[in-house]
Formats: C-alpha cells, sequence, structure tokens
C-alpha cells in the first residue's frame, strides 16, 4: 500500500506537467498557424465587367472565379469550388480563373480545370475576393458576387448552384450588384 501512495501524486504531476505542455503547443499553433478570417461587407458591381472578345458572346455558360493566393478566404472556397467543376463541367458550364493582379500562386491540383483568363475588362475594380461572375447562353452577365454569406462557403449557403441550375434550365438570371457579408480579402493592390 505505501508504494502505490507514493505514485499517485508522482502521476498527478506527470497528468499536470501533459497538461501543460498540450496546452502550450496548441496556444503556439493557434497564434503560428490559424488566421482570423476577414469577415466584412462587400458591394459587386458587375456593370463593369466584360468577358474578353474570345469568350464573349453566345455559347455555353461561363463562371468565372476571381481568387487571391493569399487570402485565407479563398481556401474555405476551394472545396466548394471544386464540388461545383465536378456538378456541372459537363452540363454546359464552362470555368475560368481571374488571378489578382500582381500575385503568385496557382490553384490546387484539383482546380487546375479552370482555364486562366488574363486581362478581363473590368476585374481591376472588383472589391474582395472570392468571388464569381456568371455568364448566360446569350453572354450577357447573369451574376456577380460572393459564392456565399458568411465565413464559410458550402453548396448548402451558396448562390451559385441555383443560379447556374436556372439558366440550365432557360431561366432568365440578373443578379449582377450584390452586397454581402462574409469571408473576403481586398482586391486591389494596397494591401
Amino acid at each position: 500500500m505505501a508504494h502505490s501512495r507514493r505514485n499517485t501524486p508522482l502521476a498527478c504531476l506527470v497528468a499536470v506537467l501533459g497538461l501543460i505542455v498540450m496546452l502550450a503547443a496548441f496556444w503556439w499553433f493557434q497564434a503560428h498557424y490559424l488566421r482570423a478570417f476577414d469577415e466584412r461587407t462587400a458591394l459587386f458591381t458587375g456593370g463593369e465587367l466584360h468577358l474578353p472578345e474570345q469568350l464573349a458572346g453566345p455559347g455555353k455558360i461561363r463562371l468565372v472565379h476571381f481568387w487571391d493566393p493569399a487570402c485565407p478566404c479563398n481556401v474555405g472556397n476551394q472545396q466548394h469550388l471544386g464540388e461545383l467543376l465536378e456538378r456541372y463541367n459537363g452540363r454546359g458550364v464552362q470555368f475560368y480563373s481571374v488571378r489578382k493582379p500582381g500575385s503568385q500562386g496557382q490553384l490546387p491540383q484539383a482546380l487546375r480545370a479552370l482555364q486562366p483568363i488574363d486581362g478581363l475588362t473590368g476585374s481591376q475594380q472588383l472589391p474582395a475576393s472570392p468571388a464569381v461572375a456568371i455568364w448566360d447562353q446569350h453572354g450577357e452577365l447573369a451574376y456577380f458576387g460572393p459564392y456565399s454569406t458568411g465565413v464559410t462557403c458550402t453548396s448548402g449557403n451558396s448562390f451559385v448552384e441555383p443560379l447556374l441550375d436556372a439558366l440550365l434550365d432557360g431561366r432568365k438570371v440578373l443578379a449582377d450588384n450584390n452586397l454581402a457579408s462574409g469571408c473576403f480579402c481586398d482586391w486591389s493592390a494596397r494591401r
């Protein structure tokens, strides 16, 4: 019995030290690797956006993804974008991307099917990213704005799937000006 009484304080000391080490590791990880999301409100106006001549006019539905490699909000959007590619790529929707001017980086392998566009007229005035613009089969801008509201973007809270479904069904969509609150990063060169 005397032997087990000596082990009890030692076991408690080891448990307390283990807990302290785990809390310190958690604090260090959080401070070094987790960034706060930049939830803010942005006004998206698409009147100045125009596809390049080779993509403009009647054709398939065109979805353009605006992204910034340095934006932590973009990372949360990538799984959803991959799901959109998987669901709509063979159904009359073409996918393109515009990377923030002056930024460096590549889309993940799963999103490399997005064809890059350089020089999309009006993209310099984009208020924030990630964002999406969708042109209908007639070549008219049907939607411009965020993928969803809030800090996360999933098919459960996205505006994009219902819009694409409506366009594929031949219904008219006009939502090229949107005010939204969510996880966005500034698009302008000033950072």
